[in-house]
């Protein structure tokens, strides 16, 4: 097992919790419906993608190829720029930060991308 993925991915599942309760309570009366849909879409990508870490952290116990660590590798920086410009472009309002949350989606689909083929190219165990 990673511990560093595992950690990970419950430090940022934990924080999606966090995130989802601010944007529900404190940010309702302060941002706008568009805003506010930004801010939950973060959120929603940020938590299944630290589960993805976690699963990629048990799943290198099994699947003992580093290409397994750079998928999770991609995945977390997909969700700190992802989700990370998401919420700063909710609560700033600063447009051109749209621009670089595609740069996140990449890297979430580089990092599936890897996982998958990794995985179906791993021999079995004995």
């Amino acid at each position: 097992m990673n511990r560093t993925f595992v950690s990970l991915g419950g430090a940022l599942a934990f924080l999606a919790v966090a995130f989802g309760a601010f944007g529900a309570h404190a940010l309702r009366e302060r941002i706008g419906p568009e805003s506010l849909q930004i801010w939950h879409t973060g959120v929603e990508y940020q938590m299944a993608h630290a589960l993805a870490l976690i699963l990629i952290g048990v799943l290198s116990a099994h699947v003992p190829d580093p290409r397994v660590k750079t998928s999770g590798w991609l995945i977390y920086f997909g969700v700190l720029i992802f989700s990370g410009s998401l919420y700063i472009l909710a609560v700033s309002g600063i447009r051109w930060l749209g621009a670089i949350t595609p740069l996140g989606g990449a890297c979430f689909l580089a990092g599936w991308a890897l996982l998958v083929w990794t995985v179906a190219k791993a021999k079995p165990a004995v």
